[in-house]
């Protein structure tokens, strides 16, 4: 009966390489995961309306293993929300999930345009059996801060009208 050895390394030689691929990158590290991290920090937001009066200030994390951005908005007089944004690979566009601390929720989805800003739209009921588009772009400017433009549109987005600009500045670190 002739010796098993041979023939036991010679599988072990064909078959380790199989084991031996790369294995497959985290589930969120492709780069369309990344286009949103412009706005990942702890922000002063001034109203760009209101000449610079400070609106609020936000702070987005990420979170879910970087699958997500969390973001925890306060205005100047202390009401608070909150959105998840994700980019959904499926659909190959981005999603917000927003609540307010008045019960309001907004879903917008969009994504990265051509000129490195980040725009969503969505709708939210009027309260007269219609809906009101929204559209938000976040815009990263080369000093580092973001500009958050709002606009609504009460006739399917047949003519806008700006609801807030932000002007988002790095805070200081502690």
């Amino acid at each position: 009966m002739p010796p098993l050895r041979p023939w036991c390394l010679a599988a072990m030689f064909f078959c380790v390489p199989a084991f031996a691929q790369a294995a497959p990158p985290p589930a969120c590290e492709a780069p369309e995961y990344r286009q949103f991290d412009f706005w990942l920090g702890a922000w002063e937001v001034d109203d760009g309306l209101q000449n610079g009066r400070v609106a609020g200030q936000n702070t987005i994390t990420r979170v879910a293993s970087g699958c997500a951005l969390r973001e925890h908005w306060v205005n100047a007089g202390g009401k608070d929300g909150h959105s998840l944004n994700a980019y959904d690979r499926e659909a190959q566009r981005w999603t917000q999930f927003w609540i307010g601390s008045d019960g309001v929720v907004l879903r917008l989805s969009g994504g990265l345009r051509d000129d490195g800003a980040m725009a969503m739209e969505g709708t939210l009921p009027d309260g007269k059996g219609g809906a009101q588009r929204q559209r938000i772009v976040w815009t990263p400017n080369a000093d580092g801060s973001v500009v958050q433009r709002w606009d609504t549109s009460d006739d399917d987005g047949g003519s806008w009208r700006n609801a807030f600009v932000g002007v988002y500045r790095r805070k200081a670190a502690d």
